[in-house]
């Protein structure tokens, strides 16, 4: 029987998004901005035609893992989607992770390629897994300058020819678990000169990648993450098969069905030193920083196409006598929604910004010290807000946003990831944590986001700027106070940098807003700013509940009687 609701529909997704058009206004000279536009242009008409009608077409379509060949051979092939093979194309052609190794614009070249990232992503059904891994092993092979693991895959992980364009993948969770790296159970052997690997990769993304970095650790090396060393491989040999790598199944998960993710045995399989026999985990570490960047970004855009469809369904979507646009309840609950997005789209290219200095040697310390502890923070306030906001969403359509042909549950299935993969939201709160041990980042932090704060005029985000001034200095207090009290401070720490996160996102969200108003006399993004003021950025909490009850809570152990008052 015929449905009677009208299905959303999504203009160009360059030129519709204001956000991100205002910010590239603010954040590039004119003439950088001038020779940029038409690739933006360009990947915009991509992702709300040829790349949507792909993805409504592979709706339902998942990678197929074939073991053997009819004639008994192991091949362990896998066939992914269409989508997925012209994103490949497109990507490479496209320059989405070139565009950042090209540094035509120095610096901002970071800005530049990841709004190509930011329109690319939504439409391409996590094709943005494979990207992000290619990105971090270019990163990682140029941090350690082997002069030829670069000749041989630096031009590839880069190339705009799609025929000779490779990706990467990063091997690093086990059957011991993904977080504890140190429990690698991986040995690598070396004979002659020659290494192998041998092991189990229990989660492997992107399997259909040409080469991937991955840990192992040493034979006779010590038990810990010092004890394991960085190792590159190419998947298959000249002929296309496998070497000495087994797939032992594809991983049947919640969402990001699209991505080829493999329990994979390695058996005897040729791999590079990348940096040294020992100290993998540090030598990855280059990755990780840029995995975690794309994880932000592909949040934000995941938060933006969410939105976008929201808001054209409202205006078309008829009920008790009226669009749901006109229905102030409605339109209140999107506008938070929207706040939301704007303050982690703010954070997340404020992280990028400061990526493209360090990459070109113009990053002061103390700016580097802001960026070690923003790369952590961006990655889990984002992935927090992004599940969020795209439940919410789910919930805007109804009985619509719950059923599977309409896409839309697609949305959040593929949100849920993004808090999970690349460090979870308590690991990255440790990781924090490791950072503020090593150096004065909080102090950093606090410092910039005090000389962003100065150039807020207006009377009604000046109230806002106070807002996050009071939830930063009471992080600061908090985590003061705990300095030596080891337990209490990993117990609060994610409530402590989800704080710091969001209150920092609301300084720069008002730097926007400030903007905006001044230069293009738009009021949207103070609007914005004030709602996410009032949504709150602080989750500290008044420290109500003891270590030692929030503990017998978790575990659900008995407590002692409270006598009424």
């Amino acid at each position: 029987m015929a449905f009677y609701q009208q299905a959303p529909s999504l203009p160009d997704q360059y030129s519709d998004d204001r956000v991100l058009r205002s910010y590239l206004r603010r954040a590039l000279p004119e003439g950088v901005l001038r020779e940029v536009t038409p690739s933006l242009e360009a990947m915009g008409a991509l992702a709300s035609g040829e790349l949507l009608r792909l993805q409504a077409l592979d709706r339902g379509r998942e990678p197929v893992h074939t073991p053997w060949d009819p004639w008994g051979n192991r091949v362990d092939d896998i066939e992914v989607t269409p989508l997925w093979r012209r994103a490949a194309e497109v990507a490479a052609t496209h320059g989405v992770v070139a565009t950042a190794y090209e540094r035509a614009h120095g610096a901002l070249s970071r800005v530049h390629q990841f709004a190509l990232v930011y329109l690319f992503s939504p439409s391409t059904d996590v094709y943005s897994c494979p990207l992000a891994m290619t990105d971090g092993a270019a990163r990682t092979l140029l941090a350690h300058g082997n002069r030829a693991l670069l000749e041989r895959a630096l031009p590839r992980l880069t190339s705009r020819d799609p025929s000779l364009a490779w990706t990467s993948g990063q091997w690093m969770t086990e059957r011991t678990g993904g977080s504890d790296v140190g429990l690698s159970e991986t040995v690598a052997r070396e004979r002659d000169g020659a290494w192998t690997l041998h092991g189990t990769k229990w989660f492997s993304s992107a399997t259909t990648s040409d080469m991937a970095l991955t840990l192992g650790r040493p034979e006779g090396n010590p038990p810990g993450g010092r004890g394991l060393a960085l190792f590159y491989l190419e998947l298959r040999d000249e002929q296309g098969r496998l070497r000495n790598i087994q797939v032992n199944r594809l991983k049947d998960k919640l969402g990001t069905r699209k991505v080829p993710t493999a329990e994979l045995t390695l058996d005897g399989t040729p791999a590079l030193l990348v940096a040294g026999t020992t100290d993998g985990v540090k030598n990855i570490t280059p990755m990780l920083t840029l995995t975690r960047t794309w994880n932000a970004v592909c949040a934000i855009s995941g938060m933006r196409r969410a939105l976008a469809l929201a808001r054209d369904y409202a205006r078309r979507r008829v009920a008790f006598g009226a669009t749901l646009d006109k229905k102030p309840l409605h339109g209140d609950t999107l506008a938070s929604l929207q706040a939301e997005f704007e303050a982690g789209f703010q954070l997340t290219f404020r992280v990028v910004e400061l990526l493209g200095r360090d990459e070109t040697g113009s990053l002061s310390e103390r700016e580097a010290e802001l960026l070690r502890i923003l790369t952590p923070l961006v990655k889990l306030t984002t992935g927090k807000q992004a599940v969020a906001v795209a439940s919410e969403v789910l919930e805007a359509f109804g009985g619509a946003g719950y059923v599977e042909d309409t896409g839309l549950p697609t949305l959040l299935r593929d949100a849920q990831v993004l808090p999970i993969w690349e460090g979870t939201t308590n690991v990255l709160s440790l990781d924090v944590l490791r950072v503020l041990a090593r150096g004065d980042a909080l102090g950093a932090l606090l410092s910039d986001a005090e000389a962003l704060a100065s150039g807020v005029r207006d009377p009604a985000l000046r109230g806002a700027v106070t807002t996050a001034r009071s939830a930063l200095a009471n992080a600061r207090s908090w985590a003061e106070a705990n300095l030596g009290r080891p337990d209490a401070l990993e117990a609060g720490a994610r409530r402590f940098c989800l704080t710091l996160g969001r209150a920092y996102a609301l300084v720069l969200l008002c730097v926007q807003a400030q903007w905006s108003l001044d230069r293009e006399g738009d009021a949207r993004s103070r609007a914005a700013a004030l709602r996410f003021a009032h949504l709150g950025v602080e989750c500290l909490g008044d420290g109500a509940l003891s270590l030692e009850d929030a503990l017998a809570l978790a575990d659900d152990r008995p407590l002692g009687a409270v006598t009424a008052q």
